[in-house]
């Protein structure tokens, strides 16, 4: 399935930064630079929890 910016394309144009987020295992989330004038296309693993929100170990 093609993935699409929530609220179309006129969010996907009006938004600096553009980060997706994948919900994985468990409590384990997944999110992605994938377009941004100043960051390095990059990804972040955590996971979210009663106390917050924590560092998490990459899925193989």
């Amino acid at each position: 399935p093609m993935e699409r910016a929530v609220g179309g394309n006129i969010m996907g144009h009006g938004t600096t930064h553009r980060v997706w987020l994948w919900r994985r295992k468990g409590a384990k989330r997944l999110a992605r630079v994938v377009d941004s004038p100043r960051l390095p296309e990059a990804e972040a693993w955590f996971e979210v929890g009663e106390g917050g929100v924590y560092d998490a170990e990459p899925e193989e």
